[in-house]
């Protein structure tokens, strides 16, 4: 652990994840599972990525959220994983405060980022279904770009406004978080500094843009339900919820993770259920993503199919 003395003060410049535990034995099956899951998280959604570029079928509106959400994906799993990964195989789990505010500023970011395209991308699929003569002109090229810039540069401004408050703080008792990863609560707890003004400006800072985005992704959804109910085929009905199945997936498991980790009550008792949760949203969603979109999704899986078999006929 690493001090610095100023004016008669000890101050941390270190902070030590606790991560998983200091078991010996776990460390190396923990570093090859977590390894497997990168590699293969990263491949997926550059997959799909090199696919929404390349193919001209998929030039459209859903598909263009789909590889924004790849991309932030492939970003998202890097803020944490690569640095895991290392503490495993060196036995090194000490991180510098400010490498510690970097890491959860692409985090937080990413994730106020995911929220914005997530709506995006549910306003999209309502345009599809419940206006469809319209949706060529509503969800124009430019919409789009606006769209995704939005979540970009919100998840931006969000965390530039927290990371400059957290900027504030001093560190001078206890340096260890007992996380995997520098997430929020666990990191100014540490802190000798008044938190209450950081506090209550990620409260606000949280319902600005976290209830919005999903109040919108909620609205969303019903009025899609709403629609689908009124189709009078079966195999219409069929056809129009698979348009939508695969992304609603994907909000239920992004929102149900993080209402389960930061809406619930924190006990003692579920600390270990929430690291848990936290690797599933923070490790496990972005590997399940391209899984749920490539297998159903019959125009991703054509355009694998016909990316193979491109490249099998230029060999």
């Amino acid at each position: 652990m690493e001090h610095m003395e100023t004016d008669n003060e000890t101050t941390v410049t270190t902070f030590i994840l606790l991560g998983f535990g200091n078991a010996l034995e776990l460390q190396i099956p923990l570093f090859l599972l977590f390894l497997i899951i990168y590699s293969l998280t990263m491949a997926g959604n550059i997959i799909i990525i090199v696919l929404v570029i390349m193919d001209h079928h998929l030039h459209i509106p859903m598909y263009f959220f789909l590889g924004n959400l790849s991309c932030l994906e492939t970003f998202y799993t890097s803020t944490i994983l690569p640095r895991l990964l290392a503490s495993f195989l060196t036995g090194d789990r000490t991180i510098s405060v400010w490498g510690c505010y970097i890491q959860f500023y692409c985090f937080v970011m990413l994730g106020v980022a995911e929220c914005y395209l997530l709506a995006s991308m549910s306003y999209d699929r309502y345009l599809a279904i419940c206006k469809p003569l319209q949706y060529a002109t509503l969800m124009s090229r430019r919409l789009c770009f606006l769209l995704s810039a939005i979540s970009w540069l919100f998840g931006m401004a969000v965390m530039t406004s927290l990371i400059s408050l957290m900027s504030e703080l001093k560190y001078c008792g206890p340096h260890e978080i007992g996380h995997f990863f520098c997430d929020f609560t666990p990191v100014i707890n540490l802190s000798c500094s008044d938190i209450t003004l950081l506090t209550l400006a990620s409260l606000i800072l949280s319902f600005m843009n976290i209830v919005p985005s999903f109040l919108l992704t909620l609205l969303s959804y019903v009025f899609i339900i709403a629609a689908i109910i009124r189709i009078p085929s079966s195999d219409g009905r069929k056809k129009a919820f698979s348009t939508c199945s695969s992304h609603l997936i994907v909000v239920s498991i992004f929102y149900g993770s993080l209402i389960f980790v930061y809406v619930l009550p924190q006990k003692e008792a579920l600390r270990k259920v929430d690291k848990i949760f936290s690797v599933f949203y923070t490790v496990l969603t972005p590997l399940i993503n391209p899984l749920i979109y490539s297998l159903r999704n019959k125009e991703v899986k054509k355009a694998l199919m016909r990316a193979v078999n491109k490249c099998g006929i230029s060999k």
